[in-house]
């Protein structure tokens, strides 16, 4: 039986075409630089139930004269968003320096070289540089996502961390959250975005709109070898 050379090639070049759009096409999780893991479940309980008419199975770890607030790992907090970041640099440098050197021979009595009388040799150097730099952001940021704790640090404050992703047409949007949080800070169990210390907060997305802004990989490639 003869194998047709020529309708291989157009198979499997079809097959490779549709493997490449269908890379293309998937729409990949961006990667996320906030703390691990993004949840957790809470511990289960140890108690023994004893159903009352004050006290409740289940809510044995719920202090009786405190709000109900985040407290520990599996608890939800919510973060109000809420980044408004300026910056301004300018700079300007200018240097200037110049120097001018002369020297003669007059006069060369007892000693060789009485060639030189009435040599000069005069040097004048120069170097001027100026320089001036602008630079200017503003970052608005605003919004709101529960986050889950995920540890509870000794001294009492709360390590969160969580994420939202919201599907939009063709592609979906992620808003990840992840920081820790001092429980004085908690009202309504909820806090600002500027009480979270070592925030990290990041909203990104993916489908067919942002893979058009994204350089191809092989002009990343000779972005970074080419030298000039």
């Amino acid at each position: 039986m003869k194998i047709n050379t020529t309708m291989l090639k157009t198979l499997a070049g079809g097959a490779l075409c549709g493997a490449l759009a269908g890379c293309g096409s998937l729409a990949m999780t961006p990667p996320t630089t906030v703390h691990q893991p993004m949840t957790a479940r809470p511990a289960a309980l140890s108690l023994p139930p004893a159903n009352g008419s004050i006290y409740q199975a289940g809510y044995g770890n719920q202090p009786l004269f405190e709000d109900r607030r985040a407290r520990n790992v599996g608890d939800t907090l919510t973060v109000n968003i809420i980044e408004n970041n300026n910056a301004d640099k300018k700079s300007n440098n200018t240097v200037d320096r110049s120097s001018d050197n002369n020297f003669a021979v007059n006069n060369v009595a007892g000693l060789p070289g009485k060639g030189l009388v009435g040599a000069a040799l005069g040097a004048t150097s120069g170097f001027k540089f100026a320089g001036d730099g602008e630079s200017a952001s503003n970052h608005v940021f605003t919004g709101t996502i529960t986050v889950t704790v995920i540890e509870v640090y000794p001294n009492g404050n709360l390590l969160v961390s969580g994420e939202k992703q919201v599907g939009i047409g063709q592609g979906s949007e992620f808003i990840r959250l992840s920081g820790i949080v001092n429980p004085l800070y908690i009202a309504s169990n909820a806090v600002n975005s500027v009480q979270v210390a070592d925030a990290r907060i990041e909203y990104r997305g993916n489908g067919q709109i942002d893979n058009a802004q994204q350089m191809g990989w092989l002009s990343r490639f000779f972005m970074n070898v080419l030298p000039f």
